[in-house]
């Protein structure tokens, strides 16, 4: 192995990939590779258009995830950061405890987006028995970034559409805390004219940060947020700091976007303002 490979910083991304739709590996990649960062991307699935549209072509990647990933302990390589998203079966998790388990190292940060849920609803493709697996998985990240639907599945809460209060949420980061991650942040949390995210380090009291709601939530917001603060971790940028850098730049994403014009389905029009991105 070469020595000298480590002196560019790498996350490990495992993800699936659209064609189309601002989603998942085709907006973190980009991301965190304008922040310095190398993106290794592990695929789990293949669709050419995210799923919110009518019709979408899909491959399963489950059954050559393990020969990729041998590949690159072949290689003894060796990552800064390691990144998952969404994780489409039981098998698939368990491919990733066992990457965590190899690559994880006391050196490198893990950064899980718990992709399960959204609106107070579990995805109809994630059953018990992935729920969990998920929270084994949980159970080995240092920093998650859970919306409050997620929070809710994860901590067993019931999730309801009034207004949440604060103490409320400060519980779901302190009881996911105790699953294992040292930092959380809860994003999409609902304040009337705002959308609220808390960020919950511990030993530290929790912080709420807030931005006037804009537009409605698109597809691939998420994997935007996660891949800024995936890179953030691995630059060693103060975790509050990159919860509102993520926030504000979500947002703009969001005001480029309506001002552009474009469909509900095609997600946010990163591109646009990745120049500002540091």
């Amino acid at each position: 192995m070469s020595s000298s490979r480590n002196n560019q910083k790498k996350i490990a991304v495992i993800n699936d990939i659209s064609g189309f739709g601002h989603c998942s590996l085709a907006v973190t990649m980009p991301i965190i590779s304008v922040m310095k960062v190398q993106c290794c991307p592990v695929l789990t699935s293949i669709l050419s258009n995210h799923t919110g549209f009518e019709s979408y072509f899909f491959e399963d990647y489950t059954d050559r995830m393990q020969p990729y990933i041998d590949q690159w302990k072949k290689l003894e390589l060796s990552f800064h950061g390691i990144s998952t998203g969404f994780l489409g079966s039981k098998e698939q998790i368990q491919i990733v405890l066992g990457f965590l388990e190899y690559f994880k190292t006391k050196d490198n940060v893990v950064i899980v987006d718990p992709v399960m849920g959204d609106h107070g609803k579990i995805y109809s493709t994630f059953t018990p028995e992935m729920c969990a697996e998920m929270k084994k998985l949980v159970s080995h990240a240092d920093i998650l970034t859970p919306n409050l639907t997620e929070a809710c599945i994860l901590t067993d809460t019931q999730f309801h559409q009034d207004k949440w209060h604060m103490a409320e949420v400060a519980a779901l980061g302190e009881k996911i805390g105790e699953m294992g991650p040292d930092k959380i942040v809860i994003t999409g949390i609902p304040q009337g004219e705002y959308i609220a995210n808390l960020c919950y380090e511990k030993g530290k009291e929790p912080r709420f940060f807030r931005n006037h709601k804009v537009g409605t939530s698109r597809p691939g917001t998420g994997d935007i947020f996660s891949a800024i603060i995936a890179a953030d971790a691995v630059n060693g940028t103060d975790f509050q700091v990159s919860v509102r850098k993520a926030s504000h730049f979500v947002k703009k994403c969001i005001l480029k976007t309506i001002e552009m014009d474009l469909p509900y389905t095609d997600g946010v029009c990163f591109e646009e303002l990745l120049g500002t991105l540091k």
